[in-house]
């Protein structure tokens, strides 16, 4: 029944986008007494580890940077009744300059505050963004052609092996039928010699020629197939492993373009690159307000001091965050979207840290399947985590 059940199995379905963050580990095809195939089937779940660790220490300095801007919120509202207020009072004095300066801007068709602000707390590396979020969008789309190719490959070989299937099974129709055919024109012609004394050496000589001829052929087209089905099982399985690596890559590159969107509070690259030209064009024209600025950047000194003598690990960032000491509400939405990024990171560590746990387990696994191959599986990942 086992032909009967491969001939009508329902096709796997392609895998579409949602998928995609889903790892398949499968060991189908996959032989493991060969060590070829042992060792490509291990250093593929050992990539992954490395590749997934890799990731973590580059999203563990950037998550450490996040906590302590959230560290500072809570130093800053921990401070006592007498300090806090002379901090408001260097923060208003800077927050009224400020004003000062956005009321001229209101004159004339210029840069809306928020977005100049906003693009001012990171001017030293909104470029940099730009580029990463210009590299991390071309990447993405070749990423996700690369998992559609694949998976109309994927697609593609395993309805060649449902065809291969469907062809061996009706090889072995052929041969029974072949056979029965030979077995009664045989007998039919025992019957004619003895029991009608005909002459029926030619007639038999020719239906057992024609009988073999049939049979061999059917034989040599079945191995033919069972040759090939082997080949694509092989093919399906690497298939399955190639989409492994691209579908990490997939995750962690979504995962780093949600974080950076977030960051940068814009949507797109080319976004963010119109809104940099609008602001490089709007700071030289504040370059006039030179005795202004000078006011603002003594007080912001002052700020930096102050705020620094309080534990604040980055008295910097509260330059442009006045607002944030004057208002407790806007206190909370910069919390909030700290937290929000945290949390962003946080997720994409822990996914890193499953791909790598779940790389593991299928290493420990097949070693505990294999004992005999045990040393050497150990052998591979020491020298990985060196």
């Amino acid at each position: 029944m086992a032909w009967w059940n491969r001939l009508f199995k329902k096709k796997e379905p392609i895998q579409q986008e949602e998928d995609w963050e889903q790892l398949v580990y499968t060991r189908n095809g996959v032989n493991f007494d060969e060590e070829d195939q042992r060792k490509r089937y291990i250093v593929n779940c050992l990539e992954q580890i490395a590749e997934a660790s890799k990731e973590i220490d580059l999203l563990t300095g950037e998550y450490t940077l996040v906590t302590s801007y959230l560290t500072d919120t809570d130093e800053i509202e921990a401070l006592p009744a007498e300090q806090r207020e002379e901090v408001n009072r260097v923060a208003g004095k800077l927050a009224g300059l400020e004003q000062e300066r956005s009321r001229y801007r209101e004159k004339k068709n210029r840069m809306r505050d928020a977005d100049f602000y906003a693009i001012r707390k990171r001017e030293n590396e909104i470029e940099e963004g730009i580029q990463k979020i210009r590299d991390g969008e071309k990447y993405g789309n070749l990423i996700r052609q690369d998992l559609h190719r694949l998976d109309g490959e994927r697609h593609a070989y395993e309805y060649r092996r449902n065809e291969l299937e469907n062809l061996m099974n009706n090889q072995r129709g052929m041969a029974v039928i072949f056979l029965t055919a030979l077995i009664v024109c045989v007998i039919m012609l025992v019957i004619l010699q003895y029991a009608f004394e005909m002459d029926v050496y030619v007639g038999l000589f020719l239906a057992v020629g024609a009988g073999a001829v049939a049979i061999s052929y059917v034989c040599i087209r079945y191995m033919d197939a069972g040759r090939e089905l082997q080949r694509v099982e092989k093919t399906i399985n690497k298939i399955i492993q190639l989409q492994n690596k691209v579908k990490i890559r997939y995750v962690n590159n979504c995962q780093l373009m949600e974080y950076l969107y977030l960051k940068y509070n814009t949507d797109s690259a080319a976004k963010l690159e119109k809104q940099w030209k609008m602001y490089q064009d709007e700071k030289e024209e504040r370059k006039q307000f030179a005795e202004a600025e000078a006011k603002i950047e003594y007080y912001q000194k002052q700020l930096v001091q102050q705020l620094a003598g309080y534990r604040v690990q980055m008295p910097e960032r509260w330059i442009s965050q006045t607002a944030a000491l004057l208002d407790k509400r806007e206190m909370v939405e910069i919390r909030h979207e700290l937290i929000q990024r945290r949390q962003v990171l946080r997720k994409q560590m822990d996914y890193n840290q499953e791909v790598a746990e779940s790389a593991r387990n299928e290493v420990k696994d097949i070693a505990a399947t294999y004992p005999k191959y045990a040393q050497e599986i150990l052998a591979m990942v020491e020298r990985y985590d060196r």
